[in-house]
């Protein structure tokens, strides 16, 4: 984990608290003294339920994927390859995680979840529907990763995201094992 500052591509930023751990990385706000960001280190820890190429690549591939089907999602500001880092734009928010626990869900976010999907789907294309990857930012939804995959109906939002977007036993077990 990183602490104090890191380094990409010779700017340093101030580590201000780790954001989240996912698949393929650690995701910490920052700061480059002008304003926060995320900054994602790529771990190489073992995931047994995913399997990874080389996951700098995929993250990049990945962002230009979604970016061109107007996913709505922060902008890549910086890539350090060597260290394999990147640097994003921070979207401050709740999650919607966040929201279902406060039991603060609204059916809109909903709707536009649905509405991101009549995009991905036709493009043969899922994201990573789990909750924390979404934040509200002034009412509107934002993808905060960038992990897509190939479309596949079992792992679609019907069929599995949607589970983790509202107080379901499935969602509620997540929280009793992830306090």
């Amino acid at each position: 984990m990183l602490e104090g500052t890191a380094a990409v591509n010779g700017r340093d930023y101030q580590i201000i608290r780790l954001l989240g751990k996912g698949k393929g990385g650690y995701s910490y706000l920052a700061d480059d003294g002008e304003r926060q960001v995320v900054l994602k280190q790529i771990h190489h820890e073992p995931c047994a339920y995913y399997q990874f190429g080389d996951k700098l690549a995929s993250e990049l591939r990945d962002y230009e994927k979604l970016r061109a089907l107007g996913v709505p999602m922060p902008a890549l500001l910086e890539v350090d390859a060597a260290q394999e880092r990147i640097v994003k734009e921070y979207i401050a928010g709740d999650t919607i995680y966040q929201l279902v626990l406060r039991d603060e869900m609204r059916e809109d976010y909903l709707d536009q979840m649905r509405a991101l999907c009549a995009r991905l789907y036709p493009a043969r294309t899922n994201i990573d529907y789990f909750p924390t990857n979404f934040i509200v930012r002034d009412g509107l939804l934002w993808y905060v990763d960038y992990e897509c995959n190939d479309y596949m109906d079992e792992w679609n939002f019907e069929n599995w995201g949607v589970k983790y977007w509202s107080r379901t036993p499935e969602f509620l077990q997540y929280a009793a094992e992830h306090p």
